[in-house]
C-alpha cells in the first residue's frame, strides 16, 4: 500500500502545480463549486427533464441515479474516513475532511453514464465536462488520484446499474437513432 499511498502523493503534487496558473486555478474553482453535492448534474437533469417533455421521465431517472451516487459516496465516506491531502495547499474549502472517494467525481460519471444514455447531444458534451470535473479536483488539492478513480468508478457502476430504468419509454430505432414511447405506456 505504501506504493500506492505513493504515487497517489506524486501525483497530486505534480497535478496540484497546475493550479498555480491563475486561469486553470479559477477553471478548477468554479468546477469545484458547480459540483458541490451533484448541484451541476442534478440541475443539468431537471433542465433536461424540463425542456425534453418526450424523455422526461428518462431525465427524472438519470437525476434521481446521480443523487444515489452521491449518496453512496457520501456513505463510503463515513466508512472509510480517509483524511484530506496534507502535503498540498488546498485551493478550495470543503464541505467535509474525508476524501475517499470523490463525491464530484461519484456524480460526475453518473452523469455522464446516465444522460449519455439518453443519447442527446449532452451525451457528447457531458462526458468531458464530467471528465474535467475530476481532474478539477486534484488540481485543488482535496483529494488523492485514487479518492478520485474509486469516486468515478462507484458513480458510473450506480448509473450502469440504472440504465435500463433510464431507458424506459426509450427505444433504439433503426441504425441507432432514438426513439420514443408516445403512448405512455412505457413499454417494448
Amino acid at each position: 500500500m505504501d506504493d500506492l499511498d505513493d504515487m497517489d502523493h506524486r501525483i497530486l503534487s505534480a497535478l496540484r502545480a497546475h493550479g498555480s496558473d491563475p486561469r486553470v486555478a479559477a477553471a478548477a474553482r468554479a468546477l469545484s463549486w458547480a459540483g458541490e453535492h451533484g448541484a451541476l448534474w442534478l440541475a443539468a437533469g431537471l433542465t433536461g427533464a424540463a425542456v425534453d417533455g418526450a424523455r422526461r421521465g428518462a431525465w427524472l431517472r438519470g437525476t434521481a441515479l446521480i443523487a444515489g451516487a452521491h449518496i453512496a459516496s457520501m456513505g463510503v465516506k463515513r466508512i472509510v474516513r480517509r483524511p484530506r491531502p496534507a502535503h498540498v495547499e488546498p485551493l478550495v474549502r470543503t464541505a467535509g475532511r474525508h476524501s475517499f472517494p470523490s463525491s464530484h467525481a461519484a456524480s460526475a460519471a453518473a452523469a455522464a453514464v446516465a444522460y449519455g444514455a439518453l443519447g442527446t447531444v449532452g451525451a457528447q458534451v457531458i462526458p468531458p465536462l464530467a471528465a474535467a470535473m475530476c481532474l478539477s479536483r486534484l488540481v485543488v488539492g482535496v483529494h488523492y488520484p485514487s479518492d478520485v478513480a474509486a469516486g468515478a468508478a462507484l458513480g458510473a457502476l450506480t448509473a450502469r446499474i440504472g440504465a435500463r430504468w433510464v431507458q424506459q419509454g426509450v427505444h433504439r430505432g433503426a441504425y441507432g437513432m432514438t426513439a420514443y414511447d408516445t403512448t405512455g405506456s412505457g413499454h417494448d
